[in-house]
């Protein structure tokens, strides 16, 4: 058995993957700060599932703070880290941009300093499509230039990229990131477009469609996301031996690092990806079109050649098949 550090634990897909990890086995300290971004009722529902299990150890922790962050690796040793924990949400990050810096930047540097002090033997950390910002060339490729964010969010997950990097280097942590693509599924983030688009048209409402419904995204089911974070947590980064810095490839270096994406490969538009939604939920939605939003991208598009050709996995989940599963359990969950 391993015992592994899941930061996020409360969080959509913290939840998921320490289910899958202790389903395998494995012994699990969940750290989440349980902050009130969204519903706290859902994190701690998601917490209650996980307890089934004697190998799960909630804590709960501000990944902020120093001094309990340096506690937890003094006291525990664990054999990988998979931080998930991060201020997420681009719309949030324009009228509330300290939370990013205290969480992305700051936090990330106590789970960083707590694998090096702890000799930690893989850290696996959630990077984000943000990253890609005012890219323009499909399919976004690990291997593209990512120095133009268009917003906070995306700046500070692009800071953890680098800042990872940077302990590769120093200090020899393998580290890899991963860049998720618009992730959904059942125990999802309630501030994400499909879980109010649900609630909204359940209850009546109006949606507010962004773009006028022309944004694309590639939608990645849960499953897929936990299917490539577990087989990236097995395959432990090695330098690349013909890596130059002539001509630096970013999603590679001569230190123990590695880039993937994890997105379906599928780009849908956004009111396809409604319609699909208005099926498995039996009703019409009443749309509020809207302009693009700051921040926003008008079509993220993952090329995840890099993850199939490493870890033997490509994610595939239908759109209709993801929806249908988020519907049953939001309908039951919510008990309508």
């Amino acid at each position: 058995m391993k015992k592994v550090l899941v930061t996020g634990a409360a969080g959509f897909i913290g939840f998921h993957l320490c289910r899958r990890l202790l389903d395998e086995g494995h012994e699990v300290v969940g750290l989440d700060s349980l902050n009130d971004y969204y519903d706290v009722n859902l994190k701690l529902a998601r917490i209650k599932e996980l307890a089934f299990s004697r190998n799960f150890r909630p804590m709960r922790i501000d990944l902020a703070d120093r001094e309990a962050m340096e506690r937890l690796f003094a006291e525990e040793r664990f054999g990988a880290v998979v931080n998930l924990a991060a201020q997420a949400g681009v719309r949030y990050s324009l009228t509330n941009p300290h939370a990013y810096i205290d969480s992305n930047i700051q936090g990330f540097l106590n789970v960083l300093e707590g694998c090096r002090h702890t000799k930690v033997g893989h850290l696996v950390f959630a990077s984000s499509s943000s990253v890609y910002g005012a890219n323009t060339k499909m399919p976004f490729s690990v291997h593209h230039n990512v120095d133009h964010p268009v917003s906070l969010y995306a700046a500070t997950k692009k800071a953890g990229e680098l800042m990872a990097h940077t302990y590769a280097s120093l200090y020899g942590i393998p580290c890899t990131g991963l860049r998720f693509f618009t992730v959904y599924g059942p125990w999802g983030r309630p501030d994400m477009a499909y879980f109010l688009f649900t609630r909204a048209i359940l209850d009546g409402r109006p949606i507010d469609v962004f773009n006028n419904g022309r944004m694309q995204r590639d939608f990645t089911y849960i499953d897929d996301i936990i299917e490539g974070v577990v087989r990236v947590m097995d395959r432990i980064p090695a330098p690349d031996a013909g890596w130059s810095g002539e001509s630096p490839d970013t999603a590679t270096s001569y230190a123990p690092y590695r880039l993937y994406n994890i997105g379906n490969n599928n780009p849908v538009e956004l009111l396809r990806f409604i319609g699909v939604l208005e099926d498995c939920l039996g009703k019409k939605a009443e749309k509020n079109l809207l302009p693009m939003q700051p921040g926003d991208v008008p079509a993220t598009y993952a090329d995840v050649d890099d993850l199939t050709k490493d870890v033997g996995f490509r994610p595939s989940t239908p759109l209709e098949e993801g929806l249908r599963k988020f519907v049953d359990w939001y309908r039951g969950y919510y008990k309508q």
